[in-house]
């Protein structure tokens, strides 16, 4: 029986944070770390899934079988098998077994890795001839429909097509995108994880993309046309929310437009190649998610905090949904050992946790090995 191995990367995201579900615009890169399927067909009708990782299986007898799992890994199988049965593409059965290095609960998108991984798998295996950019919002409704949580279109977007050595500035409101390279030959990117997982994330996340949505109805009041934050201005949310009585709904939407602007004015810093701006735009992020957006946590706030002023540091933010996961820095490649060793002593003595560390580079998005 054919088989073929594919691999899907996770992604950090430079600027443009909870920006995607705002029809906004995000910087994300595909990096090292990947989720890897390999997908056989079967002479019957039955769907093995394997993750080796886990030492789990589950078997499903028919595609007319498919339904939520307890098992949570298997859903973000399940959840794209599922969406190509909606477009009416019938896969016979077929084995898939799983793995991945992405680290999970760490903000850098493992979901994202394996719903991509499985779905461009099952598109190369069976020919069904549909383009990235349908199998990034296939993976998308999966998460939505099978994990519950409402993502953006940013993390299987940038699993998909990620180029290495660049980002990827994609309009939300569009789909239409850009690549830009990352110079950055003096510095490396290291992310800094807390190892406070996402225990909120995605209750939080649904909350804050049903405020941002709130926000919008107030704004079309008097502004109509306006159909997401995107179109909105600071102008008009002084107009239209009260910051006074509705003071949450105020700073949410009046860090989104912030950061809609901030990415976009980013992408010129890249350009000129001017990295101590484009640094100064992340933390100016960071200060925006943890006091408007309200998504930081005392451990992410204490790292950036510590890098704030540090020579060697360009920029510094969380990154991801919020709640835990990674910090995102640029460091000069000549000081990472020493900046990561002294904020480990440091979040060690304050927390009492360990402070984990991944340098990651940029890379291709999905691929078929």
């Amino acid at each position: 029986m054919q088989t073929i191995t594919v691999q899907a990367p996770g992604r950090i995201n430079l600027i443009g944070e909870h920006t995607d579900y705002n029809n906004g615009f995000v910087l994300p890169a595909a990096i090292q770390n990947v989720a890897t399927a390999t997908i056989s067909k079967r002479a019957n009708d039955q769907i093995h899934l394997k993750a080796l990782d886990l030492s789990e299986e589950l078997i499903i007898n028919s595609i007319a079988e498919l339904q939520v799992s307890e098992k949570t890994w298997a859903n973000y199988i399940i959840g794209v098998i599922v969406q190509f049965v909606k477009k009416q593409k019938f896969p016979t059965g077929f084995d898939i077994v799983l793995k991945s290095n992405v680290p999970i609960g760490a903000g850098l998108s493992s979901s994202a890795a394996i719903e991509c991984a499985v779905a461009f798998g099952l598109n190369e295996l069976f020919g069904f001839k549909l383009d990235k950019m349908e199998l990034a919002l296939m993976a998308q409704k999966a998460e939505h429909e099978f994990a519950g949580v409402q993502c953006g279109i940013m993390d299987q977007f940038a699993s998909l097509f990620g180029k290495k050595d660049n980002v990827v500035l994609l309009d939300c409101q569009n789909m239409e995108y850009q690549y830009f390279p990352l110079n950055i030959k003096d510095y490396q990117i290291v992310l800094l994880d807390t190892g406070v997982k996402h225990a909120l994330a995605s209750s939080e996340y649904n909350t804050r993309r049903a405020e941002c949505e709130q926000g919008i109805q107030l704004i079309q009041e008097k502004h109509a046309h306006i159909q997401s934050l995107r179109e909105a201005t600071i102008h008009m949310l002084d107009e239209c929310v009260d910051k006074n009585t509705l003071p949450i709904i105020y700073n949410r939407c009046k860090y989104v437009i912030a950061e809609i602007e901030r990415t976009q004015a980013a992408t010129l810093d890249l350009l000129a190649n001017n990295l101590n701006a484009f640094g100064q735009k992340m933390f100016a992020t960071h200060k925006g998610l943890s006091e408007l957006y309200q998504v930081s946590f005392p451990e992410l706030d204490l790292i950036v905090n510590a890098v704030s002023a540090n020579e060697n540091v360009l920029g510094a933010r969380m990154m991801g949904g919020g709640f835990g996961g990674c910090t995102i820095n640029i460091i000069k490649t000549a000081m990472v050992e020493t900046v990561v060793n002294e904020l480990t002593q440091l979040y060690a003595t304050k927390t009492g946790k360990a402070l984990q560390h991944y340098i990651v580079s940029i890379e291709d998005g999905a691929k078929l090995l």
